[in-house]
C-alpha cells in the first residue's frame, strides 16, 4: 500500500483538485447554484486521470532510463523495484478506467461536448511520457499543464456546471494553468542534469536553469496580473486578497534563484503546490464576498 501510495504522488493532487474547486467557484458565483453531483464526478475523474498520469509516467520513466539512483526527487516504484512495471501499467489502466466511469454521467449531463474534452484528457494521461510524441520528453510539459490543468479543466468544470463557456472561465484557467506550471517547472530544474544525460529534453535541459528562473517568474507574473479581472465578473476584491499567495510565489522564485538544483527543491514544490491552493482559498473568498 505504501509503494501505491508513493506511486500515485499526492503531494501532485492539488493540480487536480485546484482547477475543479475554482470552476464550481465561478459557476456558482455566475449562477448562484452548484450540482454537488456533477461537481463529485468531475473532481474524481480529474484525480483518477491525475493518479493514471503519475503511475503511467513511473513506468514508462523507468523504462527509457529516466530515472537513476542519482534521483534529487522522491523514490519512484518501478525504477527501484518497489512495484513491477506490469503492475503500474494494470494500475494505470484501472484509474482510466475510473475515470471514463466518471466521465458517463458527465456525458449524459453535457453531451458530445464532454467526449471531445475527455479523449484527448484520458489519451494524454499516456502521452505525456508515452507514444510517439511524449509531451514531457519533447520540452512540452508546461505547455501541457497550462492547457490542460488550467483552461481544459476549469472551463469543463464550468461548462459541465452551466452548460455555457463564459469568458471568466479563461481567465482563472489560465492563472490556475500557470500556477500549476510552476510545480513542472520546479520539477524539471531539480531533474535538469539527470533529465539530460538520460535524453529527456524538458524546457530545463533546453534553454537552462537561468533562462528557466525568468519563465517561473513571468509565469507567477502573469498570474498575478489577471487579478483586476476579477472586478468584471463579481470578484472585485480578488486583486487585493491575492497579495498573500504573489508574495509566497515571489519568496519561490527568489529562493529557487539562489539555490542549485538539489533536495531542497522539493520544499520548493510544496511551496508550490501551496500557492496554487492558496489561489483556490483567495477566489473562494472573493466569491464570498
Amino acid at each position: 500500500m505504501n509503494a501505491w501510495i508513493l506511486a500515485a504522488r499526492p503531494k501532485t493532487l492539488p493540480a487536480a483538485i485546484v482547477p475543479v474547486w475554482v470552476g464550481c467557484v465561478l459557476a456558482w458565483k455566475l449562477v448562484g447554484t452548484v450540482d454537488w453531483w456533477l461537481a463529485g464526478f468531475t473532481l474524481a475523474g480529474a484525480v483518477c486521470i491525475q493518479v493514471a498520469t503519475n503511475l503511467f509516467n513511473d513506468a514508462i520513466d523507468a523504462r527509457k532510463g529516466a530515472d537513476t539512483e542519482d534521483r534529487l526527487g522522491p523514490r519512484r516504484v518501478t525504477a527501484s523495484g518497489m512495484l513491477s512495471p506490469r503492475a503500474v501499467y494494470v494500475g494505470a489502466t484501472v484509474f482510466l478506467l475510473l475515470a471514463f466511469a466518471c466521465g458517463v454521467p458527465l456525458f449524459q449531463e453535457r453531451g458530445w461536448v464532454m467526449v471531445a474534452i475527455g479523449v484527448p484528457s484520458l489519451f494524454l494521461a499516456y502521452g505525456y511520457t508515452g507514444g510517439p510524441f511524449p509531451l514531457a520528453y519533447l520540452g512540452l510539459g508546461e505547455l501541457f499543464v497550462i492547457l490542460f490543468f488550467g483552461f481544459v479543466a476549469v472551463m469543463g468544470t464550468v461548462f459541465v456546471q452551466m452548460g455555457e463557456w463564459p469568458w471568466p472561465g479563461a481567465v482563472l484557467g489560465l492563472q490556475v494553468g500557470l500556477l500549476s506550471a510552476v510545480l513542472i517547472t520546479i520539477n524539471n530544474m531539480r531533474d535538469e542534469e539527470e533529465d539530460r544525460r538520460t535524453g529527456k529534453r524538458t524546457l530545463a535541459v533546453r534553454w537552462g536553469g537561468e533562462a528557466m528562473q525568468r519563465v517561473l517568474g513571468l509565469m507567477v507574473l502573469v498570474a498575478v496580473c489577471l487579478t483586476p479581472f476579477g472586478h468584471y465578473f463579481g470578484m472585485h476584491w480578488l486583486y487585493l486578497l491575492s497579495i498573500p499567495w504573489f508574495l509566497l510565489g515571489l519568496t519561490l522564485v527568489h529562493l529557487v534563484k539562489r539555490t542549485e538544483p538539489g533536495p531542497a527543491y522539493n520544499m520548493y514544490l510544496a511551496l508550490g503546490a501551496l500557492q496554487l491552493v492558496s489561489f483556490a482559498v483567495v477566489v473562494t473568498i472573493a466569491a464570498v464576498i
